[in-house]
């Protein structure tokens, strides 16, 4: 099984969006796919329990069918940094329960979205590198394209590194329509980059249910990626 990593540049940079993108990606293609989000604040109460809508359109965009606390197996109401919402509930994340249940998944694919940027806390002694070295094997970046974005991705990139986690590659996601230079911008991150470009997430309107990721045609996530630009995908 590949199990990957999705990261971001930072906290509401399209995470999510990325991720369920990639995974509708791979479904289609006939691969068997679970998602994970397994640290989630700003979940809301339900008559199951807490929900998180990360969680929710991850385990949506799947076809291997996992029971919610699988999933997201760490959820707090408040909208706060994990580890202060841990602390608020009593209820301190545990990585090798994680990794246990990540154990347990059998799919083709695991892609395990995290929460905020790379240099979360998930504790007074754990952060988000020891979630992503005990649930994957590789990660992906996603890059908001706005200002300031070059160095984001060029911090997040080198902190992973030097954490000891392979870097798959990144994916551009155009967070700011107004953005200026943005041709400018992706040259100088495919030139900075340590990691191949994958794909790219165009600006989407509101009322697009399910953006597009269009994966770059010189790389490609596997070859099922591929076989999808020839079921009509648009070229970056």
């Amino acid at each position: 099984m590949k199990r990957w990593f999705i990261t971001g540049t930072d906290t509401e940079i399209g995470k999510t969006v990325v991720a369920s993108a990639l995974i509708r990606h791979l479904v289609a293609a006939g691969y068997r796919v679970a998602g994970m989000k397994p640290v989630a604040s700003g979940c809301a109460m339900t008559g199951a329990g807490l929900r998180n809508e990360d969680a929710l359109s991850l385990m949506a965009a799947s076809n291997v069918g996992l029971p919610y606390d699988v999933v997201n197996p760490f959820a707090y109401a408040p909208a706060i940094a994990p580890h202060i919402a841990a602390q608020e509930a009593g209820r301190p994340i545990d990585i090798a329960a994680i990794s246990a249940l990540a154990g347990t998944i059998e799919a083709d694919y695991l892609v395990v979205e995290g929460v905020g940027g790379w240099m979360v806390p998930l504790g007074d002694v754990h952060m988000l590198a020891d979630l992503a070295r005990a649930t994957a094997d590789e990660v992906i970046v996603v890059v908001g394209l706005r200002l300031g974005c070059i160095n984001h991705a060029l911090l997040t990139a080198a902190r992973i590194a030097s954490d000891g986690m392979p870097l798959k590659g990144w994916i551009a996601n155009h967070v700011d329509p107004d953005m200026q230079a943005q041709a400018e911008n992706m040259h100088t991150l495919e030139t900075l980059m340590p990691c191949p470009l994958l794909g790219v997430m165009h600006w989407q309107n509101s009322n697009r249910q399910y953006p597009e990721l269009k994966i770059h045609p010189k790389e490609a996530l596997s070859n099922a990626v591929l076989a999808l630009s020839e079921r009509g995908m648009r070229q970056v």
